[in-house]
């Protein structure tokens, strides 16, 4: 059996507790076994760390240890995967650059802030995408500092909401991809702002995908 460890917590305004819960309730769909949790103290045992197949972060903002950041870079290095969504994996942890090399992107705005409109387009020909139709949702549009060596599988086009950042003209933004971090697996999405965005059939199939990608390196992109 699989083996997955969610960590949640940190502003509570992204819904971590629901959020968290959802991503279990799928995992254990899939025959994971799985470990939910509300604090970090689990992530000082690197060894065990390097035993899951996924570490699923759902912590928006906070504070990390330099050796806790340390222990998940090796055990994702090793070969176990990381998957998360939206502030969850990629607002965590602002002050930490090493969370942020890892992550492959850190949340910088969302203009027009929660309850703005906008389209997300699919790369159809992927694993995470095929089947799936362009949709659209109202949630924060998130404009982030992004790696410029991940892969990516879907992207919302800015501007939407009118603001300085409209005088660069249109934007093109990831929202899914993916990275590789040695042997470990990486996938995000910037969907999930609370656990109602994932009513979004496609939202919710795409990170349904993205955590079966993570933890299975025979699974093909």
């Amino acid at each position: 059996m699989k083996k997955a460890l969610i960590f949640y917590g940190g502003w509570e305004g992204h819904h971590p507790s629901e959020v968290s819960q959802l991503f279990a309730d799928m995992l254990i769909s899939e025959d994971f076994e799985v470990t939910r949790t509300d604090n970090m103290d689990i992530l000082d045992d690197a060894a065990e760390l390097k035993k899951l197949n996924v570490i699923i972060p759902v912590w928006t903002m906070g504070e990390i240890s330099k050796q806790r950041v340390k222990n998940i870079c090796d055990a994702v290095e090793s070969g176990v995967g990381l998957c998360g969504c939206h502030g969850g994996m990629c607002d965590a942890f602002r002050s930490n650059t090493t969370w942020q090399f890892l992550t492959g992107a850190q949340w910088v705005a969302h203009p027009g802030n929660d309850g703005v409109e906008y389209e997300v387009k699919l790369d159809k020909e992927s694993y995470f995408t095929r089947g799936l139709e362009d949709f659209s949702l109202v949630s924060e549009q998130y404009y982030m500092h992004v790696d410029p060596s991940v892969k990516v599988y879907a992207v919302t086009e800015f501007p939407v909401f009118d603001g300085p950042h409209s005088a660069n003209g249109k934007t093109v933004m990831p929202v899914v991809y993916t990275k590789m971090w040695g042997k470990g697996r990486i996938f995000y999405t910037s969907l999930g702002h609370t656990e109602k965005v994932f009513e979004i059939q496609q939202a919710k199939e795409i990170m349904r995908r993205g955590l079966i990608w993570a933890s299975d390196r025979s699974v093909e992109e």
